[in-house]
């Protein structure tokens, strides 16, 4: 290991392990979490995973069902997700 590499966690950047969905239905990070000195840079490199684009998916979701969205907006939401995640395939 060099000086610049960092000993991350074996969960850093899981999204289910740092930002799983609860009892609700709403998604939290969990308490072991808290401590890790990590958890911010963690869960920013979790949302930039395939994953992530699903999360964004289920808070467009939300937004629209909660009235906070009308359709066209949700619509081009939807649209410009599902092209990034084609172009990370």
């Amino acid at each position: 290991m060099t000086v610049n590499q960092k000993k991350y966690p074996p969960c850093y950047g899981d999204l289910e392990a740092v930002f799983p969905i609860g009892e609700e239905g709403l998604r939290h990070s969990p308490e072991s979490c808290m401590p890790c000195c990590y958890k911010t840079e963690c869960l920013r490199q979790a949302m930039t995973r395939k994953d992530g684009i699903k999360v964004r998916e289920e808070m467009v979701d939300r937004a629209y069902a909660s009235g906070a969205l009308g359709f066209f907006e949700r619509w081009s939401r939807k649209k410009a997700l599902c092209a990034r995640r084609q172009k990370d395939d």
